[in-house]
């Protein structure tokens, strides 16, 4: 079983401000993007609802294997347990995102600098300006 690998990112212009998400998954030789505009969040609000729509779509493919890359230091902590989630509409993200790994056979979760999540942030850039 090949693994997938997801990027994403999320990007809020203010914070809370016009934002958007950018998702890379790539699976059996396809790249899948998904750019949107989600209105008026945090930064961390859209960092979790790319992290969300990009599991949802890994999941809607069947991937089971998953390796995910986040340039958000903060999801990753809260998601390993290392940092407690204390608001709560992060709280509700937080779990949305749990119950999407319980579909994963495997999966990994690692922090990577900005300059490596390059594309995902260009998509929610992008979205963030894109208000519909």
């Amino acid at each position: 079983m090949k693994d997938a690998v997801l990027y994403c990112d999320g990007a809020s212009s203010g914070n809370p401000g016009e934002s958007g998400i950018g998702v890379i998954l790539t699976f059996e030789g396809k790249t899948y993007e998904i750019s949107e505009y989600i209105g008026i969040a945090t930064n961390n609000i859209a960092e979790y609802t790319a992290l969300i729509r990009g599991l949802s779509k890994a999941r809607s493919l069947g991937i089971k294997k998953l390796s995910i890359f986040l340039d958000s230091e903060l999801l990753v902590k809260q998601l390993d347990g290392t940092y407690k989630v204390k608001n709560e509409r992060l709280k509700e993200l937080y779990h949305a995102v749990t119950s999407h790994l319980k579909f994963f056979k495997d999966y990994s979760i690692k922090h990577i600098p900005r300059e490596q999540n390059k594309k995902a942030d260009s998509l929610a850039k992008k979205a963030a300006k894109t208000v519909s």
